[in-house]
Order: structure tokens, then C-alpha cells, then sequence
């Protein structure tokens, strides 16, 4: 940054602003607090899982749904420990289950068998330390429901100021990418005039790879640089993440990556599709386009 300022003020090199509209400012200060928020919870789910697995290390496993579900997460900040739920009748457990769940869950019973056997075939512990893992467990369950109700009202609110910006149609037309991620791409990256290409648009994100070689050796496997916009690097990845599930193109190069290591296979592979994901993001955004994901179209182009 320092670098950019001092050859502004020299030699004026970058003349295309960063539009300062009151929207594309409201949507960033959104779509960065939303960014915020998503951490914080994923800290209060570690640290909820730590203190779990101190009182019911089998919970994870035996259930079959997700630990942090509402219903489950219902029942764990309620008043009730778990030496309460694991004795309590199956009927009761299986009711109050069916009700935190709204309905959803096909088999109610089974679920509430699972939760009693995974809470009996724990380890026990003594009553001093179990009693304060429940009121630790409690206190994160309650924090962890209460950072969900805010990001769903921060996405209310990022969907209803989407509708009022021309270029977010664009990038929703792409399968997997709806206002949530568009707005934190499109918040992030402003005038897309002020990059030359979308090497440049990559290089922003810190989806880039430096070169390493020396005299004719180039070596094949470089670290990706720690530079960068992480607000924009967050939502090209998360959006990467949910195009490759949408779309063939995009989960055909995915996997195709993600054979091709034995160690940090995912990881790897979703940051690679990232920065295939640029390119898309860049033609759309520059043309004015909507995806067409036709043979022949932009995504065969990629």
C-alpha cells in the first residue's frame, strides 16, 4: 500500500478511483460484519466441541445429525444437564426433540435413542467438573444460536440492498453464487475498471503464487502468497465452495485438483477453483454479462 501511495503522489501511475457510493459503503460495512461474525461462531463451535468431548466424547459419532442442529443445540442451552437428558424418557426426549426441530426429523426416537446411548457410553467425570462443562456448554450454545439469528438478519439485510445494484444480477445469474456472496464479492471489489486484468483481480483477492526459480530451475510447487484482501479471498472461496456443487464445469476442475495431491486435498483443490472462479467473476463484471452455462459459453471458456 505504502508503495502505490508514494508512485500516486510521484508519478500519478493509478488514476481509476474506488467508487465511494453510500450503497457499495453500506454494503461493505454488512458483508465485513457478516465475515466477522462467521469467525466468531466457528471459535464458539471449537471451543463448544472441546468442552463436549470432556462430558460426552462419543456425541459427534453416534448421532445422526449435526451436534450444533437447532434442536440439538435447543436441548444443550437448555436448563437440563446431560446426566438429566441421558435419564429422561425416551418419549420425552424424543418429543421435546421432534418440537425444537419443527418436525423435520423423520424418526424423533431414534434420534433421542442415539443422544441417551452417546451420553451413557461416555466416560463419567465428577460432578464438581460436569457441572461446570454444563454451564460452560450452555453459555456457548446460547452464544452460538444468538450469532446465527444476527447473520440471518445481517443477510436480510445484504439481499435487500443487492436488489438496488445493477452488477449484482450479473454474478447471481452464476449457479451456486446468490446475494450473500455477491455482495461481498461486489463490496470488495468495487470498480472493476481499476484492475488491468484478472491476474491482477487474483492478486488483489491473495490468490496468487509467487515464482521461484533460479537460473533454469523452476520449482513446481510454490506457496500461495499471504497478501491480500481477506474479506474478498473469504467470499471467492465460499462462493467457489458452493458453484462447485452447482455446477458441472466448476465441480469437474475441483475434482480433477483435488486427485492430484495426497495432503490437503480439499483445501487445495478449493482455492485453486477460487481462482478459476476469478476469471468468471472478472468477464462478467467487465462485460456486463449474464453466465451462460452452455458449450460455447462463458463457462466452457474458462
Amino acid at each position: 500500500d505504502a508503495f502505490r501511495i508514494a508512485d500516486f503522489l510521484r508519478i500519478e501511475r493509478y488514476q481509476v478511483p474506488v467508487i465511494k457510493e453510500e450503497k457499495y459503503v453500506a454494503l461493505q460495512r454488512l458483508t465485513r460484519t457478516r465475515y466477522q461474525l462467521i469467525h466468531q461462531m466457528t471459535e464458539c463451535k471449537q471451543h463448544f466441541l472441546e468442552n463436549l468431548y470432556y462430558t460426552c466424547n462419543t456425541l459427534t459419532q453416534e448421532i445422526p445429525t449435526s451436534v450444533f442442529s437447532a434442536s440439538i443445540m435447543d436441548i444443550l442451552s437448555d436448563s437440563l444437564s446431560l446426566d438429566e437428558i441421558s435419564q429422561m424418557k425416551m418419549e420425552d426426549l424424543a418429543e421435546r426433540l421432534n418440537k425444537a426441530g419443527k418436525g423435520r426429523f423423520s424418526d424423533p426416537e431414534k434420534l433421542a435413542k442415539a443422544i441417551q446411548k452417546a451420553i451413557r457410553d461416555s466416560y463419567r467425570i465428577g460432578k464438581v467438573l460436569q457441572d461446570s462443562v454444563d454451564v460452560v456448554l450452555a453459555t456457548y450454545a446460547r452464544i452460538i444460536a444468538g450469532l446465527k439469528k444476527q447473520i440471518q438478519t445481517l443477510d436480510k439485510s445484504i439481499e435487500s440492498l443487492c436488489v438496488i445494484i445493477s452488477e449484482a444480477q450479473s454474478l447471481m445469474s452464476v449457479p451456486g453464487i446468490g446475494p450473500v456472496y455477491t455482495a461481498g464479492l461486489i463490496a470488495e471489489i468495487g470498480q472493476i475498471d481499476r484492475f488491468d486484468n484478472e491476474a491482477q483481480l487474483a492478486k488483489y483477492a491473495g490468490l496468487y503464487w509467487k515464482v521461484s526459480q533460479s537460473g533454469t530451475f523452476r520449482a513446481e510447487r510454490t506457496p500461495r502468497t499471504h497478501t491480500g484482501n481477506e474479506y474478498l479471498r473469504y467470499y471467492l472461496i465460499e462462493a467457489a465452495n458452493s458453484v462447485k456443487r452447482c455446477d458441472p464445469v466448476y465441480r469437474a476442475y475441483y475434482q480433477k485438483k483435488f486427485n492430484e495431491v495426497p495432503k490437503f486435498r480439499h483445501k487445495r483443490a478449493l482455492v485453486l477453483t477460487a481462482r478459476k472462479l476469478v476469471r468468471l467473476v472478472d468477464v462478467l463484471l467487465r462485460d456486463h454479462l449474464i453466465y451462460t452455462p452452455k458449450r460455447g459459453g462463458i463457462a466452457d471458456n474458462q
